[in-house]
């Protein structure tokens, strides 16, 4: 007899195996695989039904939702086997001088079969020690450090006070635009038609059918590469999270051809030729020296009458995403600085608005120029931290 998940019945179920699922998904993505929005509403459903709890049901199901690639299948068993029964690997414990305690996030019943362990628990794994895992499911081997890293991912900016520490934080941040780009560049999208067919699609599609096939869906690289203008807000309140967004904006600049930069405070600053140096220290140095004032106030609106004036008609097409990244205080008139998102939103696809703000306890956007910019935001995000940035990817892959 296969084995069988312990899902919880009490009233906070639901609660619980929506958190486990949302850990799972992060641990996929982890792992290099394309899991967006769409795979998750999918996997809810599925994980609703009354079949849930059989694994020899789940797997194959989740198998089919979350593995788009050849490679996605030989590693999928592998992983789900780890988060969902405990087989073959360990929780990653984060590193902080103290010594481990044993992972709670799979509890053994009295017949040998898991169940869901309680909120918060870790919802990461790597391998274990000893022979039997010495070759990782990712075919790279485990890294040293890699507690550490997972841990860095995680921590605030303001928060990173250890000169290695914040280098690691810029290393980490360019990486990240390295890999969304390689990523992103790789998406392909439906059609009825096509050289490729769309297996995971296809699939998805026979669910109302009764899982037959009725419609087979082919895929294709996407035509127009999506266009990236960030926008970086470089004063003083921002100054605990500049230096790491213009490593990541370097990243995003030197490997985004379709990509642009500026800097704003008190005047906004097209930096994108010293951003494509290759040299991330070299690039930084020309920037400052561009961006001469930089840490002073902010006139959001002004630099987006700028923006707007001088700049938009060159770099925004159909086809562009503006992300701005401030905290939203603005010693402007927020009627000028609404004026200006109202012009910007009618040229431009989206206008994404991380604000690193969001990540703290109890934040709410209260601020007058926050106030006028939201009503023409698609997307508002935090920025905190690595981890607020890579969960950016599945929502640019959608534009």
């Amino acid at each position: 007899m296969g084995a069988v998940l312990r899902l919880p019945t009490d009233h906070d179920a639901g609660e619980l195996v929506r958190s486990r699922l949302a850990g799972f998904v992060r641990n996929l993505r982890d792992n290099g695989f394309l899991v967006g929005l769409s795979e998750t509403r999918d996997a809810l459903k599925i994980i609703a039904g009354p079949d849930a709890s059989r694994v020899s049901l789940l797997r194959p199901a989740f198998r089919a939702l979350f593995c788009a690639r050849p490679s996605d299948w030989e590693r999928f068993d592998d992983i789900f086997n780890a988060y969902w029964l405990g087989h073959g690997m360990k929780s990653v414990v984060h590193v902080s001088g103290e010594p481990p305690k044993a992972s709670t996030s799979l509890r053994k019943s009295g017949d040998g079969a898991p169940s869901l362990g309680k909120p918060g628990t870790p919802d990461r794994t790597e391998r274990g020690e000893g022979k039997e895992h010495d070759n990782p499911a990712d075919g790279r081997g485990r890294r040293e450090g890699a507690s550490t890293t997972d841990s860095l991912e995680k921590t605030d900016f303001r928060h990173i006070a250890d000169p290695e520490q914040m280098e690691e934080a810029h290393r980490l941040a360019e990486r990240l635009s390295r890999e969304m780009r390689a990523r992103l560049t790789r998406r392909e999208r439906a059609r009825r038609s096509g050289p490729r067919l769309d297996l995971r699609r296809t699939i998805h599609r026979s669910i109302a059918t009764g899982g037959t096939p009725m419609e087979l869906v082919h895929r294709h690289r996407m035509d127009k590469p999506l266009r990236l203008v960030v926008l970086l807000d470089a004063s003083g309140s921002m100054s605990l999270y500049s230096s790491v967004f213009l490593r990541f904006m370097h990243g995003v600049v030197d490997h985004f051809r379709e990509a642009e930069a500026f800097l704003f405070h008190t005047r906004l600053v097209h930096v994108s030729d010293a951003l494509r140096e290759k040299d991330a220290a070299r690039a930084v140095d020309r920037m400052s020296l561009m961006a001469q004032g930089v840490g002073g106030g902010t006139k959001i609106g002004e630099s987006l009458k700028t923006f707007n004036t001088w700049h938009a008609k060159r770099v925004i097409t159909s086809r562009t995403a503006v992300m701005i990244v401030s905290d939203g205080y603005d010693t402007g008139e927020p009627e000028a600085l609404a004026n200006e998102m109202r012009a910007l939103r009618r040229r431009c696809r989206r206008i994404i608005w991380l604000n690193p703000m969001i990540g703290w306890d109890n934040y709410s956007p209260e601020a007058r120029g926050m106030q006028a910019a939201m009503p023409y935001i698609d997307l508002f995000a935090p920025a905190h931290n690595l981890e607020s940035l890579q969960a950016l990817e599945p929502y640019l892959a959608r534009i």
